[in-house]
């Protein structure tokens, strides 16, 4: 294990304490790097009386579903899949700058009816220091539920979440960021189900080519808007390979295929966003 500084270690215990003070904890658990480490801790501080939870729709990508059975299972912590329905919600397929406040309260309403079931006292997201610094509608759901964050309660900010996965040995210490499909289509372009396929097949495929990070983003009229790390843009210049692609996105349903010069921005999409309305970061 990786030695902690002094003062992360006092942040850990007090992770470890207010957890144990829980009594019995449900963890919304993505298989990010904030959720895994809020699921070791649980684990660690309250064993069986902690849950993993993780919501299942389209707007998960491929294999992530596997990457959770397979983190829980290496943290040792009780595995609960539930499906939750955010795609029948109109004001989310709407795909304003507060979706994500809809999406996560379908995720809380589902979690908090499974910690019932369990006779779980808390539910617990994996938000962090540098996450309530600024304003995210996924955090307001959070508040509205009443769901706790213990990671954010005890000042962890994402630097020291990663140092601490490291010195658990968990593999997500170095994971990149990886929101929801949906949040790669343009804001007002609705979201489908359809829609999401076709960005989970196309992406599927460029990272099977080695492209990470990666996004391939939906914008009106079925265009495709590809964005890779800055030093992998030359590789589209590859004839063979550059056909190799529009085929498989158009095979995927886009009808025009497009390779952002400017590369990989995460929050890309906000850039169509009056200050007032930026409220989704981090996508």
């Amino acid at each position: 294990m990786n030695e902690l500084a002094p003062e992360l270690v006092r942040k850990r215990d007090r992770l470890l304490d207010l957890l144990r003070g829980f009594g019995s904890c449900a963890v919304a658990f993505s298989g990010g790097l904030d959720s895994t480490v809020l699921a070791k801790a649980a684990q660690l501080a309250l064993g069986d009386r902690a849950v993993a939870v993780t919501g299942v729709s389209e707007s998960l990508a491929s294999g992530e579903l596997d990457e959770c059975r397979e983190l829980a299972r290496l943290i040792g912590i009780r595995h609960e899949i539930m499906r939750t329905e955010e795609l029948s919600n109109p004001d989310y397929q709407k795909n304003r700058a507060d979706r994500c406040y809809h999406c996560k309260t379908e995720l809380f309403t589902k979690l908090e009816s499974i910690a019932e079931r369990l006779n779980v006292a808390v539910v617990a997201d994996g938000s962090n220091r540098d996450d309530h610094g600024e304003h995210r509608p996924g955090l307001q759901a959070a508040r509205d539920r009443r769901v706790r964050s213990p990671l954010a309660e005890c000042g962890l900010t994402k630097a020291e979440i990663r140092a601490l996965a490291a010195h658990w040995d968990l593999p997500t210490w170095d994971k990149p960021a990886s929101p929801c499909l949906s949040s790669r289509i343009a804001y007002g372009e609705e979201v489908t189900a359809e829609r999401l396929a076709m960005i989970d097949r196309s992406e599927r495929f460029l990272r099977q080519h080695g492209f990470q990070p990666l996004r391939v983003r939906y914008h009106k009229g079925d265009m495709a808007r590809i964005e890779v790390a800055a030093d992998s843009i030359a590789r589209f210049l590859e004839p063979e390979f550059r056909a190799q692609v529009v085929r498989e996105l158009k095979a995927a349903g886009f009808k025009y295929v497009s390779l952002d010069l400017e590369g990989f921005r995460s929050g890309s999409l906000n850039a169509v966003l009056s200050p007032d309305s930026l409220t989704i970061l981090g996508q």
